[in-house]
């Protein structure tokens, strides 16, 4: 093939795949707005169609149903607190203030989702295993960065554990099992923030064997 074609070719592919990313980008993000306002069970296909001034046909190229499209609402918003957890993972401190930031970053972003969503938070607890099931992906990046922290806090002879991968799963999971009493305000709500970081501080810090909390 002449380089000329060769070149447009490889430039219609690139053009035609941000074209699609740039469509389901706004079908989804459409569809969070309209199930954030009218609630998902109130929405419908073709709610989301209209508003997004694409068609019911384009719309039923990316998603097959309503399912479809909602978990890839909540896909999108778990990529965005995986960037900021990536974000936190990658500051100058040390490695007890980042882990300790970290878990915090995750509980606010989490709760800022769900409250950006409106009605869509009745759905996220609601449909916990179709959640769950997005969030694998998830889970698996966030669970590396916690096994770099604490790495690091060992290398650093801060954190003292016998098994990395069972503690950070055990942090991980222990953290996502708060989550819903977080948002709900069930956690430390008749305690200042002060008092409630030294709890927590105790609390971790205590299991990862760190000298001076």
């Amino acid at each position: 093939m002449p380089y000329f074609c060769s070149n447009y070719v490889s430039y219609c592919v690139q053009f035609c795949v941000m074209t699609v990313s740039k469509t389901k980008a706004k079908l989804v993000d459409v569809a969070r707005q309209l199930f954030a306002k009218m609630g998902v069970e109130n929405t419908t296909m073709n709610d989301i169609a209209q508003a997004s001034q694409k068609g019911r046909r384009t719309l039923y190229t990316y998603f097959k149903s309503k399912a479809d499209i909602y978990l890839a609402v909540v896909e999108t918003e778990l990529d965005m607190l995986s960037d900021t957890m990536k974000r936190v993972v990658e500051k100058d401190m040390s490695p007890e203030e980042k882990l300790m930031e970290m878990i915090y970053t995750h509980l606010d972003v989490v709760k800022e989702v769900v409250y950006r969503n409106g009605t869509l938070r009745a759905g996220f607890f609601r449909d916990t295993w179709r959640v769950e099931a997005v969030r694998k992906r998830f889970d698996a990046k966030e669970l590396i960065f916690f096994t770099d922290v604490l790495r690091e806090g060992m290398e650093k002879n801060v954190f003292h554990v016998d098994d990395l991968e069972m503690t950070s799963e055990i942090l991980l999971y222990s953290i996502k099992g708060i989550e819903a009493p977080y948002i709900r305000g069930r956690v430390g709500a008749d305690l200042d923030d002060e008092v409630r970081d030294a709890y927590v501080r105790h609390l971790v810090f205590g299991a990862l064997g760190v000298e001076k909390i």
